[in-house]
């Protein structure tokens, strides 16, 4: 299950962003998410829990925001869902590979820190 790879590097880079501006712990941390990424939200929630067991990170909440795939074509500028399995070929153009838009997005959007965590509160008077 490569979702707990992942959640072990989001934990990992959260860590030491925290370490780097002094706070003491994180209330939530939403994530992009493509859907052909190839990562099951449910499973990578579950192991986000235990990726944060005995971390700065303890009892945080993760949110998933989840990226449709699309793909555009270049000669007529169409725009489609690509859906599962992915299918590039664009629906105007015969024989014509689209370029994907998106869908493969995996990145960390946002961290909210813990109240009482300095970098909180430096962020704030900031």
């Amino acid at each position: 299950m490569h979702e707990m790879s992942i959640a072990v590097a989001v934990v990992e880079q959260v860590e030491r962003a925290a370490r780097e501006h002094g706070a003491t712990g994180v209330e939530a941390i939403r994530l992009q998410v493509g859907e052909l990424a190839g990562v099951v939200p449910q499973a990578l929630e579950f192991c986000f829990e235990l990726a944060c067991a005995g971390t700065v990170l303890a009892g945080a909440t993760l949110g998933v925001e989840a990226v449709p795939a699309r793909a555009s074509c270049a000669r007529c500028a169409r725009e489609w869902a690509v859906g599962m399995p992915p299918d590039l070929g664009c629906p105007s153009c015969p024989g014509v590979a689209g370029e994907l838009l998106s869908g493969r997005e995996l990145q960390i959007l946002d961290v909210r820190w813990a109240a009482e965590s300095a970098f909180a509160r430096a962020d704030q008077e900031g």
